[in-house]
């Protein structure tokens, strides 16, 4: 239709004449005269709207599903991803936990001993197919890690460094059989070599070999020359075989190792040795022997049983 003079006024009218027919509705109220008009839009158009809405509503549902999915999937998403956030906190803080006991025991013994020590964590080791027992550090010549320095951690002896790099350096452990070191009796001068055997107990010689050793004993480093590669008084481990003497010049000896190799993250590189040999003030307090359970039996004798021969003649 063209926007004419005649279309405007034919515009207001209807207009007009709907809001006449909306006042006369209102008035009316239940009484209304447009109401039989009402129901009769309602019996023709309801089904209509009926079909309509039954069309309508299904893909309505199903977008407000698929939004409601969306939301319920953003919200496990972020559930997991707070879970796996604390798992890896919580793990975290197993960890940091184990580390700072480590390095607790090791500020411990370097404090006993007077150890100068640059902390170190281990961030690799050696190839199994080198036939070597060997650790990396994260440590080097920049934090003044030098060649043939003593490395401990909060249980013992570690190693030796026998390579340096600007920031890391490589140890070879004491279980390593090409590894020896002096070693002191616990309170005693009795002195030996111990070398590594790899999973095995390190092999101590003892340079008497009449020397009194008995199962239990504990071993320290002797120290060395200059104070390298190895200060004095490291413990070293504790005696779990003796050989018998055969009237040899040395003694054999098989120590269980403080140090458990497979499993070392925090270290020590003693960059400064004691002014005085601690000898055996770093060993770690004996522990007390468990009693053994004493068991009394008491036994009760018994009443004699009368003899047959007196029973009949007291009858």
């Amino acid at each position: 239709m063209r926007d004419t003079r005649e279309s405007r006024l034919l515009l207001v009218l209807l207009i007009a004449v709907a809001f006449a027919l909306i006042t006369v509705d209102i008035r009316g109220g239940e009484d209304s005269p447009v109401d039989g008009a009402r129901q009769g839009a309602a019996t023709v158009f309801g089904p209509i709207e009926s079909g309509v809405s039954a069309a309508v509503d299904p893909v309505g549902n199903a977008v407000s599903a698929i939004r409601d999915s969306g939301d319920r999937h953003d919200r496990l998403a972020a559930l997991e991803e707070e879970n796996a956030a604390l798992k890896a906190r919580l793990g975290s803080d197993d960890r940091s936990r184990s580390r700072l006991k480590q390095l607790d025991k090791m500020l411990k013994i370097a404090g006993q001993g007077q150890y100068g020590i640059k902390g170190a964590q281990v961030i690799a080791i050696g190839a199994a197919q080198g036939f070597s027992w060997t650790i990396t550090v994260d440590v080097g010549a920049k934090d003044g890690i030098k060649r043939d320095m003593t490395v401990l951690n909060g249980e013992g002896l570690v190693g030796r460094v026998t390579t340096v790099g600007p920031n890391t350096a490589t140890v070879l452990l004491a279980s390593d059989p090409d590894f020896t070191v002096g070693t002191r009796m616990e309170s005693g001068d009795e002195l030996g070599f111990a070398s590594g055997q790899g999973d095995r107990p390190l092999r101590v010689e003892l340079l008497n070999g009449k020397a009194e050793v008995k199962k239990g004993d504990r071993l320290v480093t002797f120290g060395s020359q200059a104070d390298r590669p190895f200060v004095p008084g490291v413990p070293v481990g504790v005696v779990s075989r003796v050989d018998p003497s055969g009237g040899g010049l040395t003694r054999t000896l098989y120590v269980t190792p403080y140090v458990g190799f497979t499993k070392l993250d925090i270290v020590g590189v003693v960059v400064e040795a004691p002014k005085k040999d601690p000898r055996d003030t770093v060993l770690p307090p004996k522990p007390k022997p468990t009693p053994r359970p004493t068991v009394t039996v008491t036994v009760t004798p018994s009443p004699e049983a009368p003899v047959d021969g007196q029973n009949q003649q007291e009858q």
